[in-house]
C-alpha cells in the first residue's frame, strides 16, 4: 500500500445517464490506497437534500472521505445544478431515486473501484434515498444517513410545531394549483425553497433562510415547484430500512425542525444502525456550523472501521502458527 497523504483532491467533472437524462457529477480520487484491496478501492456516492446542488456545502464532506481513502462520486439530480432535465427545479422522488441508482452504477465503473464496496451517503432528503437505494443489495458496503427525512406524514405532523395553520394552508393551496397546472400541461408554479417566517416557501422556520444561503453554491436556485409538498407527503423510505444488509450510520440532530428526529430514530432501529446525536438543528451539520466537524469525523471513523482491510499475517508468524 502507498503512504497516506493529506493532499486535497481535485474534483473532475463527469456525466452519466439516468433514464435518458444526462446527470453531472464530480469525481474526487482517493488520496491513498489505505482502504484498497486487490479488487480496488471503495467508492462513496453522495447527493444533497431538498433542491440542493453538489456545490452547496457538500465538498468538505467529499474531501474528507477522499482523504480517508475512498473514491467519491458527488452528483446533481435531474433538473438541478449541472444536470440536464426539464422541467427545472421539480422534485420527483422516483426520479431522484433512479438518479441515485444510476450514480451507483457509474461509480462502480470508475477506474480502480471495487464495485462490490459501494458506500452511500445522503443528507436530509437524500438521507432517506440512501436507505431505499441500499435495501436488498449486497454490493453496498456501508450507508451514512445524515439528518434524514424518512417519513412524509411524520414530517407533516412535525411541521405543526413550527408552522402556523395559515402558513401550511397557503403552501397546500399553492401546491395544489401547481399540481393541477402540471397535469394540464401549463407547467409547475414555483415558490422559494427557503424564506423567512411568514413568507411563502418550502422551508420558512426561523433561521432556515440564512442557513441555506450560507452554503448555497453558484448553481443553486432558491425556487422549487410548489407541489413538492404533495410529493413529500407520500414518502416512506423508513419502510426500506429493514432491508439494508450493510452497516449503517444515522446522524440525528436532536432539535431538527425540518426532518423529525423521532422518525430518523425509528428508521435507525429498523436498519440496526449505529446512531450519533447532535444537539442542534437541521443545518447544523453543514460547513461553518457547530457540529460539522464532529459529523465528518464520526462518518470517517465509521467508514474506515467498516472498510478497513485486514493486515496480512507476517510470514514468520504464519510459519509459527503452522508449527
Amino acid at each position: 500500500m502507498t503512504a497516506q497523504t493529506t493532499s486535497r483532491p481535485t474534483p473532475r467533472t463527469l456525466a452519466f445517464d439516468s433514464g435518458g437524462t444526462r446527470c453531472e457529477a464530480w469525481h474526487l480520487p482517493a488520496a491513498h490506497d489505505g482502504l484498497a484491496t486487490a479488487a480496488g478501492r471503495p467508492v462513496v456516492v453522495m447527493a444533497h437534500g431538498l433542491a440542493g446542488t453538489r456545490d452547496s456545502g457538500l465538498l468538505p464532506f467529499a474531501e474528507a472521505f477522499a482523504a480517508a481513502g475512498l473514491e467519491v462520486l458527488l452528483f446533481d439530480y435531474r433538473g438541478f445544478g449541472g444536470s440536464d432535465g426539464t422541467p427545472r427545479q421539480v422534485v420527483s422522488l422516483a426520479g431522484q431515486l433512479e438518479d441515485y441508482r444510476a450514480a451507483m452504477q457509474a461509480a462502480a465503473a470508475l477506474p480502480g473501484v471495487d464495485p462490490q464496496r459501494l458506500v452511500l451517503w445522503g443528507i436530509s432528503l437524500a438521507g432517506g434515498h440512501v436507505l431505499s437505494a441500499a435495501a436488498g443489495r449486497d454490493d453496498v458496503a456501508a450507508v451514512v444517513s445524515a439528518v434524514p427525512m424518512v417519513d412524509g406524514l411524520a414530517a407533516a405532523r412535525h411541521a405543526l410545531a413550527s408552522y402556523s395553520l395559515a402558513e401550511m394552508g397557503r403552501s397546500t393551496l399553492l401546491g395544489a394549483r401547481s399540481r393541477v397546472g402540471r397535469l394540464a400541461g401549463r407547467g409547475p408554479r414555483m415558490m422559494p425553497v427557503v424564506a423567512r417566517p411568514g413568507q411563502p416557501g418550502a422551508l420558512t422556520v426561523a433561521g432556515a433562510y440564512e442557513d441555506y444561503l450560507s452554503i448555497a453554491g453558484p448553481t443553486w436556485r432558491n425556487e422549487i415547484a410548489a407541489d413538492v409538498t404533495f410529493e413529500l407527503g407520500g414518502r416512506h423510505p423508513m419502510k426500506a430500512a429493514a432491508g439494508v444488509r450493510c452497516p449503517v450510520l444515522v446522524q440525528i440532530a436532536d432539535f431538527d425542525r425540518s426532518a423529525p428526529p423521532h422518525a430518523a430514530a425509528k428508521a435507525a432501529f429498523r436498519a440496526r444502525a449505529e446512531v450519533r446525536h447532535y444537539p442542534g438543528d437541521h443545518f447544523d451539520l453543514f460547513p461553518g456550523k457547530p457540529w460539522h466537524d464532529n459529523a465528518v469525523a464520526h462518518a470517517v471513523r465509521f467508514l474506515t472501521r467498516h472498510l478497513a482491510v485486514a493486515s496480512p499475517v507476517p510470514t514468520s508468524l504464519e510459519e509459527a502458527a503452522r508449527g
